[in-house]
């Protein structure tokens, strides 16, 4: 694959991420549905794995690249400041303008009654997916493999896990589990999209490499915030949840650092 174009990496390593997402709902299609606290727990890997992935495969990165077009000093650490608070903005954007819905808490954003209830959930899975992908994109438009594969395969085993909840939470809803499970399985297929969009930004124009990089982060830390942390702790299971984030959180830094 090292004679591919950073942006064909980006589109393939985000495709095969999105792609886990369906591999975790298949245990909806055996009749086996896991409880709600190897969900939590499920959920709280996904968190760990992309927060590690956050710190050590963008922002890190993010510095050291400002710091080779600009030098020491504050300049680097503003643009990282800065370009994390411009992602986090942006999904915050989009969730409160997109007309969407969780699973628990219910109907954010403007009112649309013309929306059905599964497109409902369809964008609110499309917004949390979106930057997973952009991230990924943006790892192999700034460093080839070296760079994606690590956030590939972590984001990929972070999607399983969402996967299996998406489908479960469908199945609640009253939806076949074939239904089910090919909807979740599509809400994975947003992610090529965003690595397109990362990889191509970061090759086409090399200034915008730690801003890409940071707003990729800072997008992945509003949904670890506003979405998944809330979530594994609704039940009463933020015992497991937390052993999840912290095998998520360590196993997203072995790969990091060894196929980085």
């Amino acid at each position: 694959m090292e004679h591919l174009s950073p942006i064909a990496l980006g589109v393939i390593g985000s495709l095969v991420a999105g792609m886990m997402t369906s591999v975790g709902a298949i245990p909806v299609l055996l009749g086996k549905s896991p409880s709600r606290a190897i969900r939590d727990m499920s959920l709280g890997f996904a968190a760990g794995v992309m927060l590690s992935a956050s710190f050590f495969s963008l922002i890190i990165p993010s510095l050291d690249a400002a710091t080779e077009q600009f030098g020491d000093g504050a300049l680097p650490a503003a643009i990282a400041v800065i370009g994390i608070l411009l992602g986090m903005a942006a999904v915050a954007v989009l969730n409160e303008t997109l007309p969407h819905e969780h699973f628990n808490t219910g109907r954010e954003g403007p009112e649309s009654a013309s929306l059905r209830r599964v497109w409902l959930f369809i964008i609110a899975i499309t917004i949390h997916n979106f930057p997973e992908g952009l991230a990924v994109g943006v790892g192999f438009g700034a460093h080839g493999l070296s760079g994606g594969m690590p956030l590939a395969i972590g984001i990929g085993l972070q999607n399983m896990p969402e996967g299996l909840a998406v489908a479960i939470a469908l199945l609640g809803e009253g939806y076949s589990r074939w239904r089910s499970f090919g909807i979740a399985a599509l809400t994975g297929l947003v992610e090529p999209v965003g690595g397109l969009l990362g990889a191509a930004i970061i090759s086409v124009s090399e200034p915008f490499l730690p801003w890409g990089l940071a707003f990729a982060a800072g997008a992945m830390l509003y949904v670890i915030s506003h979405e998944i942390i809330p979530e594994t702790h609704r039940s009463g299971h933020q015992n497991k949840a937390t052993l999840g984030f912290a095998v998520g959180l360590v196993l997203m830094l072995f790969l990091d650092v060894w196929l980085g």
